[in-house]
């Protein structure tokens, strides 16, 4: 299915706001909401930013360079009447079998009355052309076990689950405790 018309470009620092309202709408409808932390500010000083009315697309990023401290870029979609209806927030990976380096999706959304018009399936493809563009190795994220309705989606598009893997993390305390457990 083709997406209904939109447009899809890197976010401006004008954009922090629609940025941080997609975040909470995303957070509001896995039940996190009380869980976000991020800020306008903080947003700011972690993503890279096309500049005010540059043209950026996936496939030529015209964007701040990103860096240990500002990591991650947002493509915006745009709906046909021009209002934000998705986000995609990603940054680069690396694989070491391929010796490539990658983009993972840390958040993919798009606004429930904006769903089943190809939004979704736009922002993916879109950050497809940049891993290609790049020669780059794969595309990745990971979705909730319950979010049966985006596990469908994304393997309609030809994504692969990766049962064998289980997701690790360490933040908060557990962080700091084992940034200093050798000294």
């Amino acid at each position: 299915m083709a997406p209904a018309a939109c447009k899809v470009r890197h976010a401006r620092r004008e954009d922090v706001s629609t940025i941080l309202q997609l975040i909470r709408e995303l957070a509001d409808y896995e039940h996190e909401l009380d869980a976000v932390e991020a800020t306008e500010t903080t947003l700011l000083s972690s993503v890279a930013f096309a500049p005010d009315g540059a043209e950026s697309t996936s496939t030529a990023p015209n964007t701040e360079p990103t860096s240990p401290t500002k990591p991650a870029r947002c493509l915006l979609l745009f709906n046909e009447e021009g209002r934000p209806a998705g986000m995609a927030l990603y940054f680069y990976n690396y694989s070491t079998w391929r010796a490539r380096a990658g983009i993972y999706l840390e958040d993919l959304f798009v606004r429930p009355t904006e769903r089943k018009k190809g939004y979704g399936k736009k922002l993916l493809v879109e950050l497809a052309k940049e891993v290609v563009a790049t020669n780059g190795g794969r595309l990745e994220w990971s979705v909730l076990k319950w979010n049966e309705p985006s596990i469908k989606f994304y393997e309609s598009i030809g994504a692969k689950a990766m049962n064998d893997w289980v997701g690790m993390r360490v933040d908060r305390e557990g962080l700091i405790t084992l940034a200093s457990s050798l000294d």
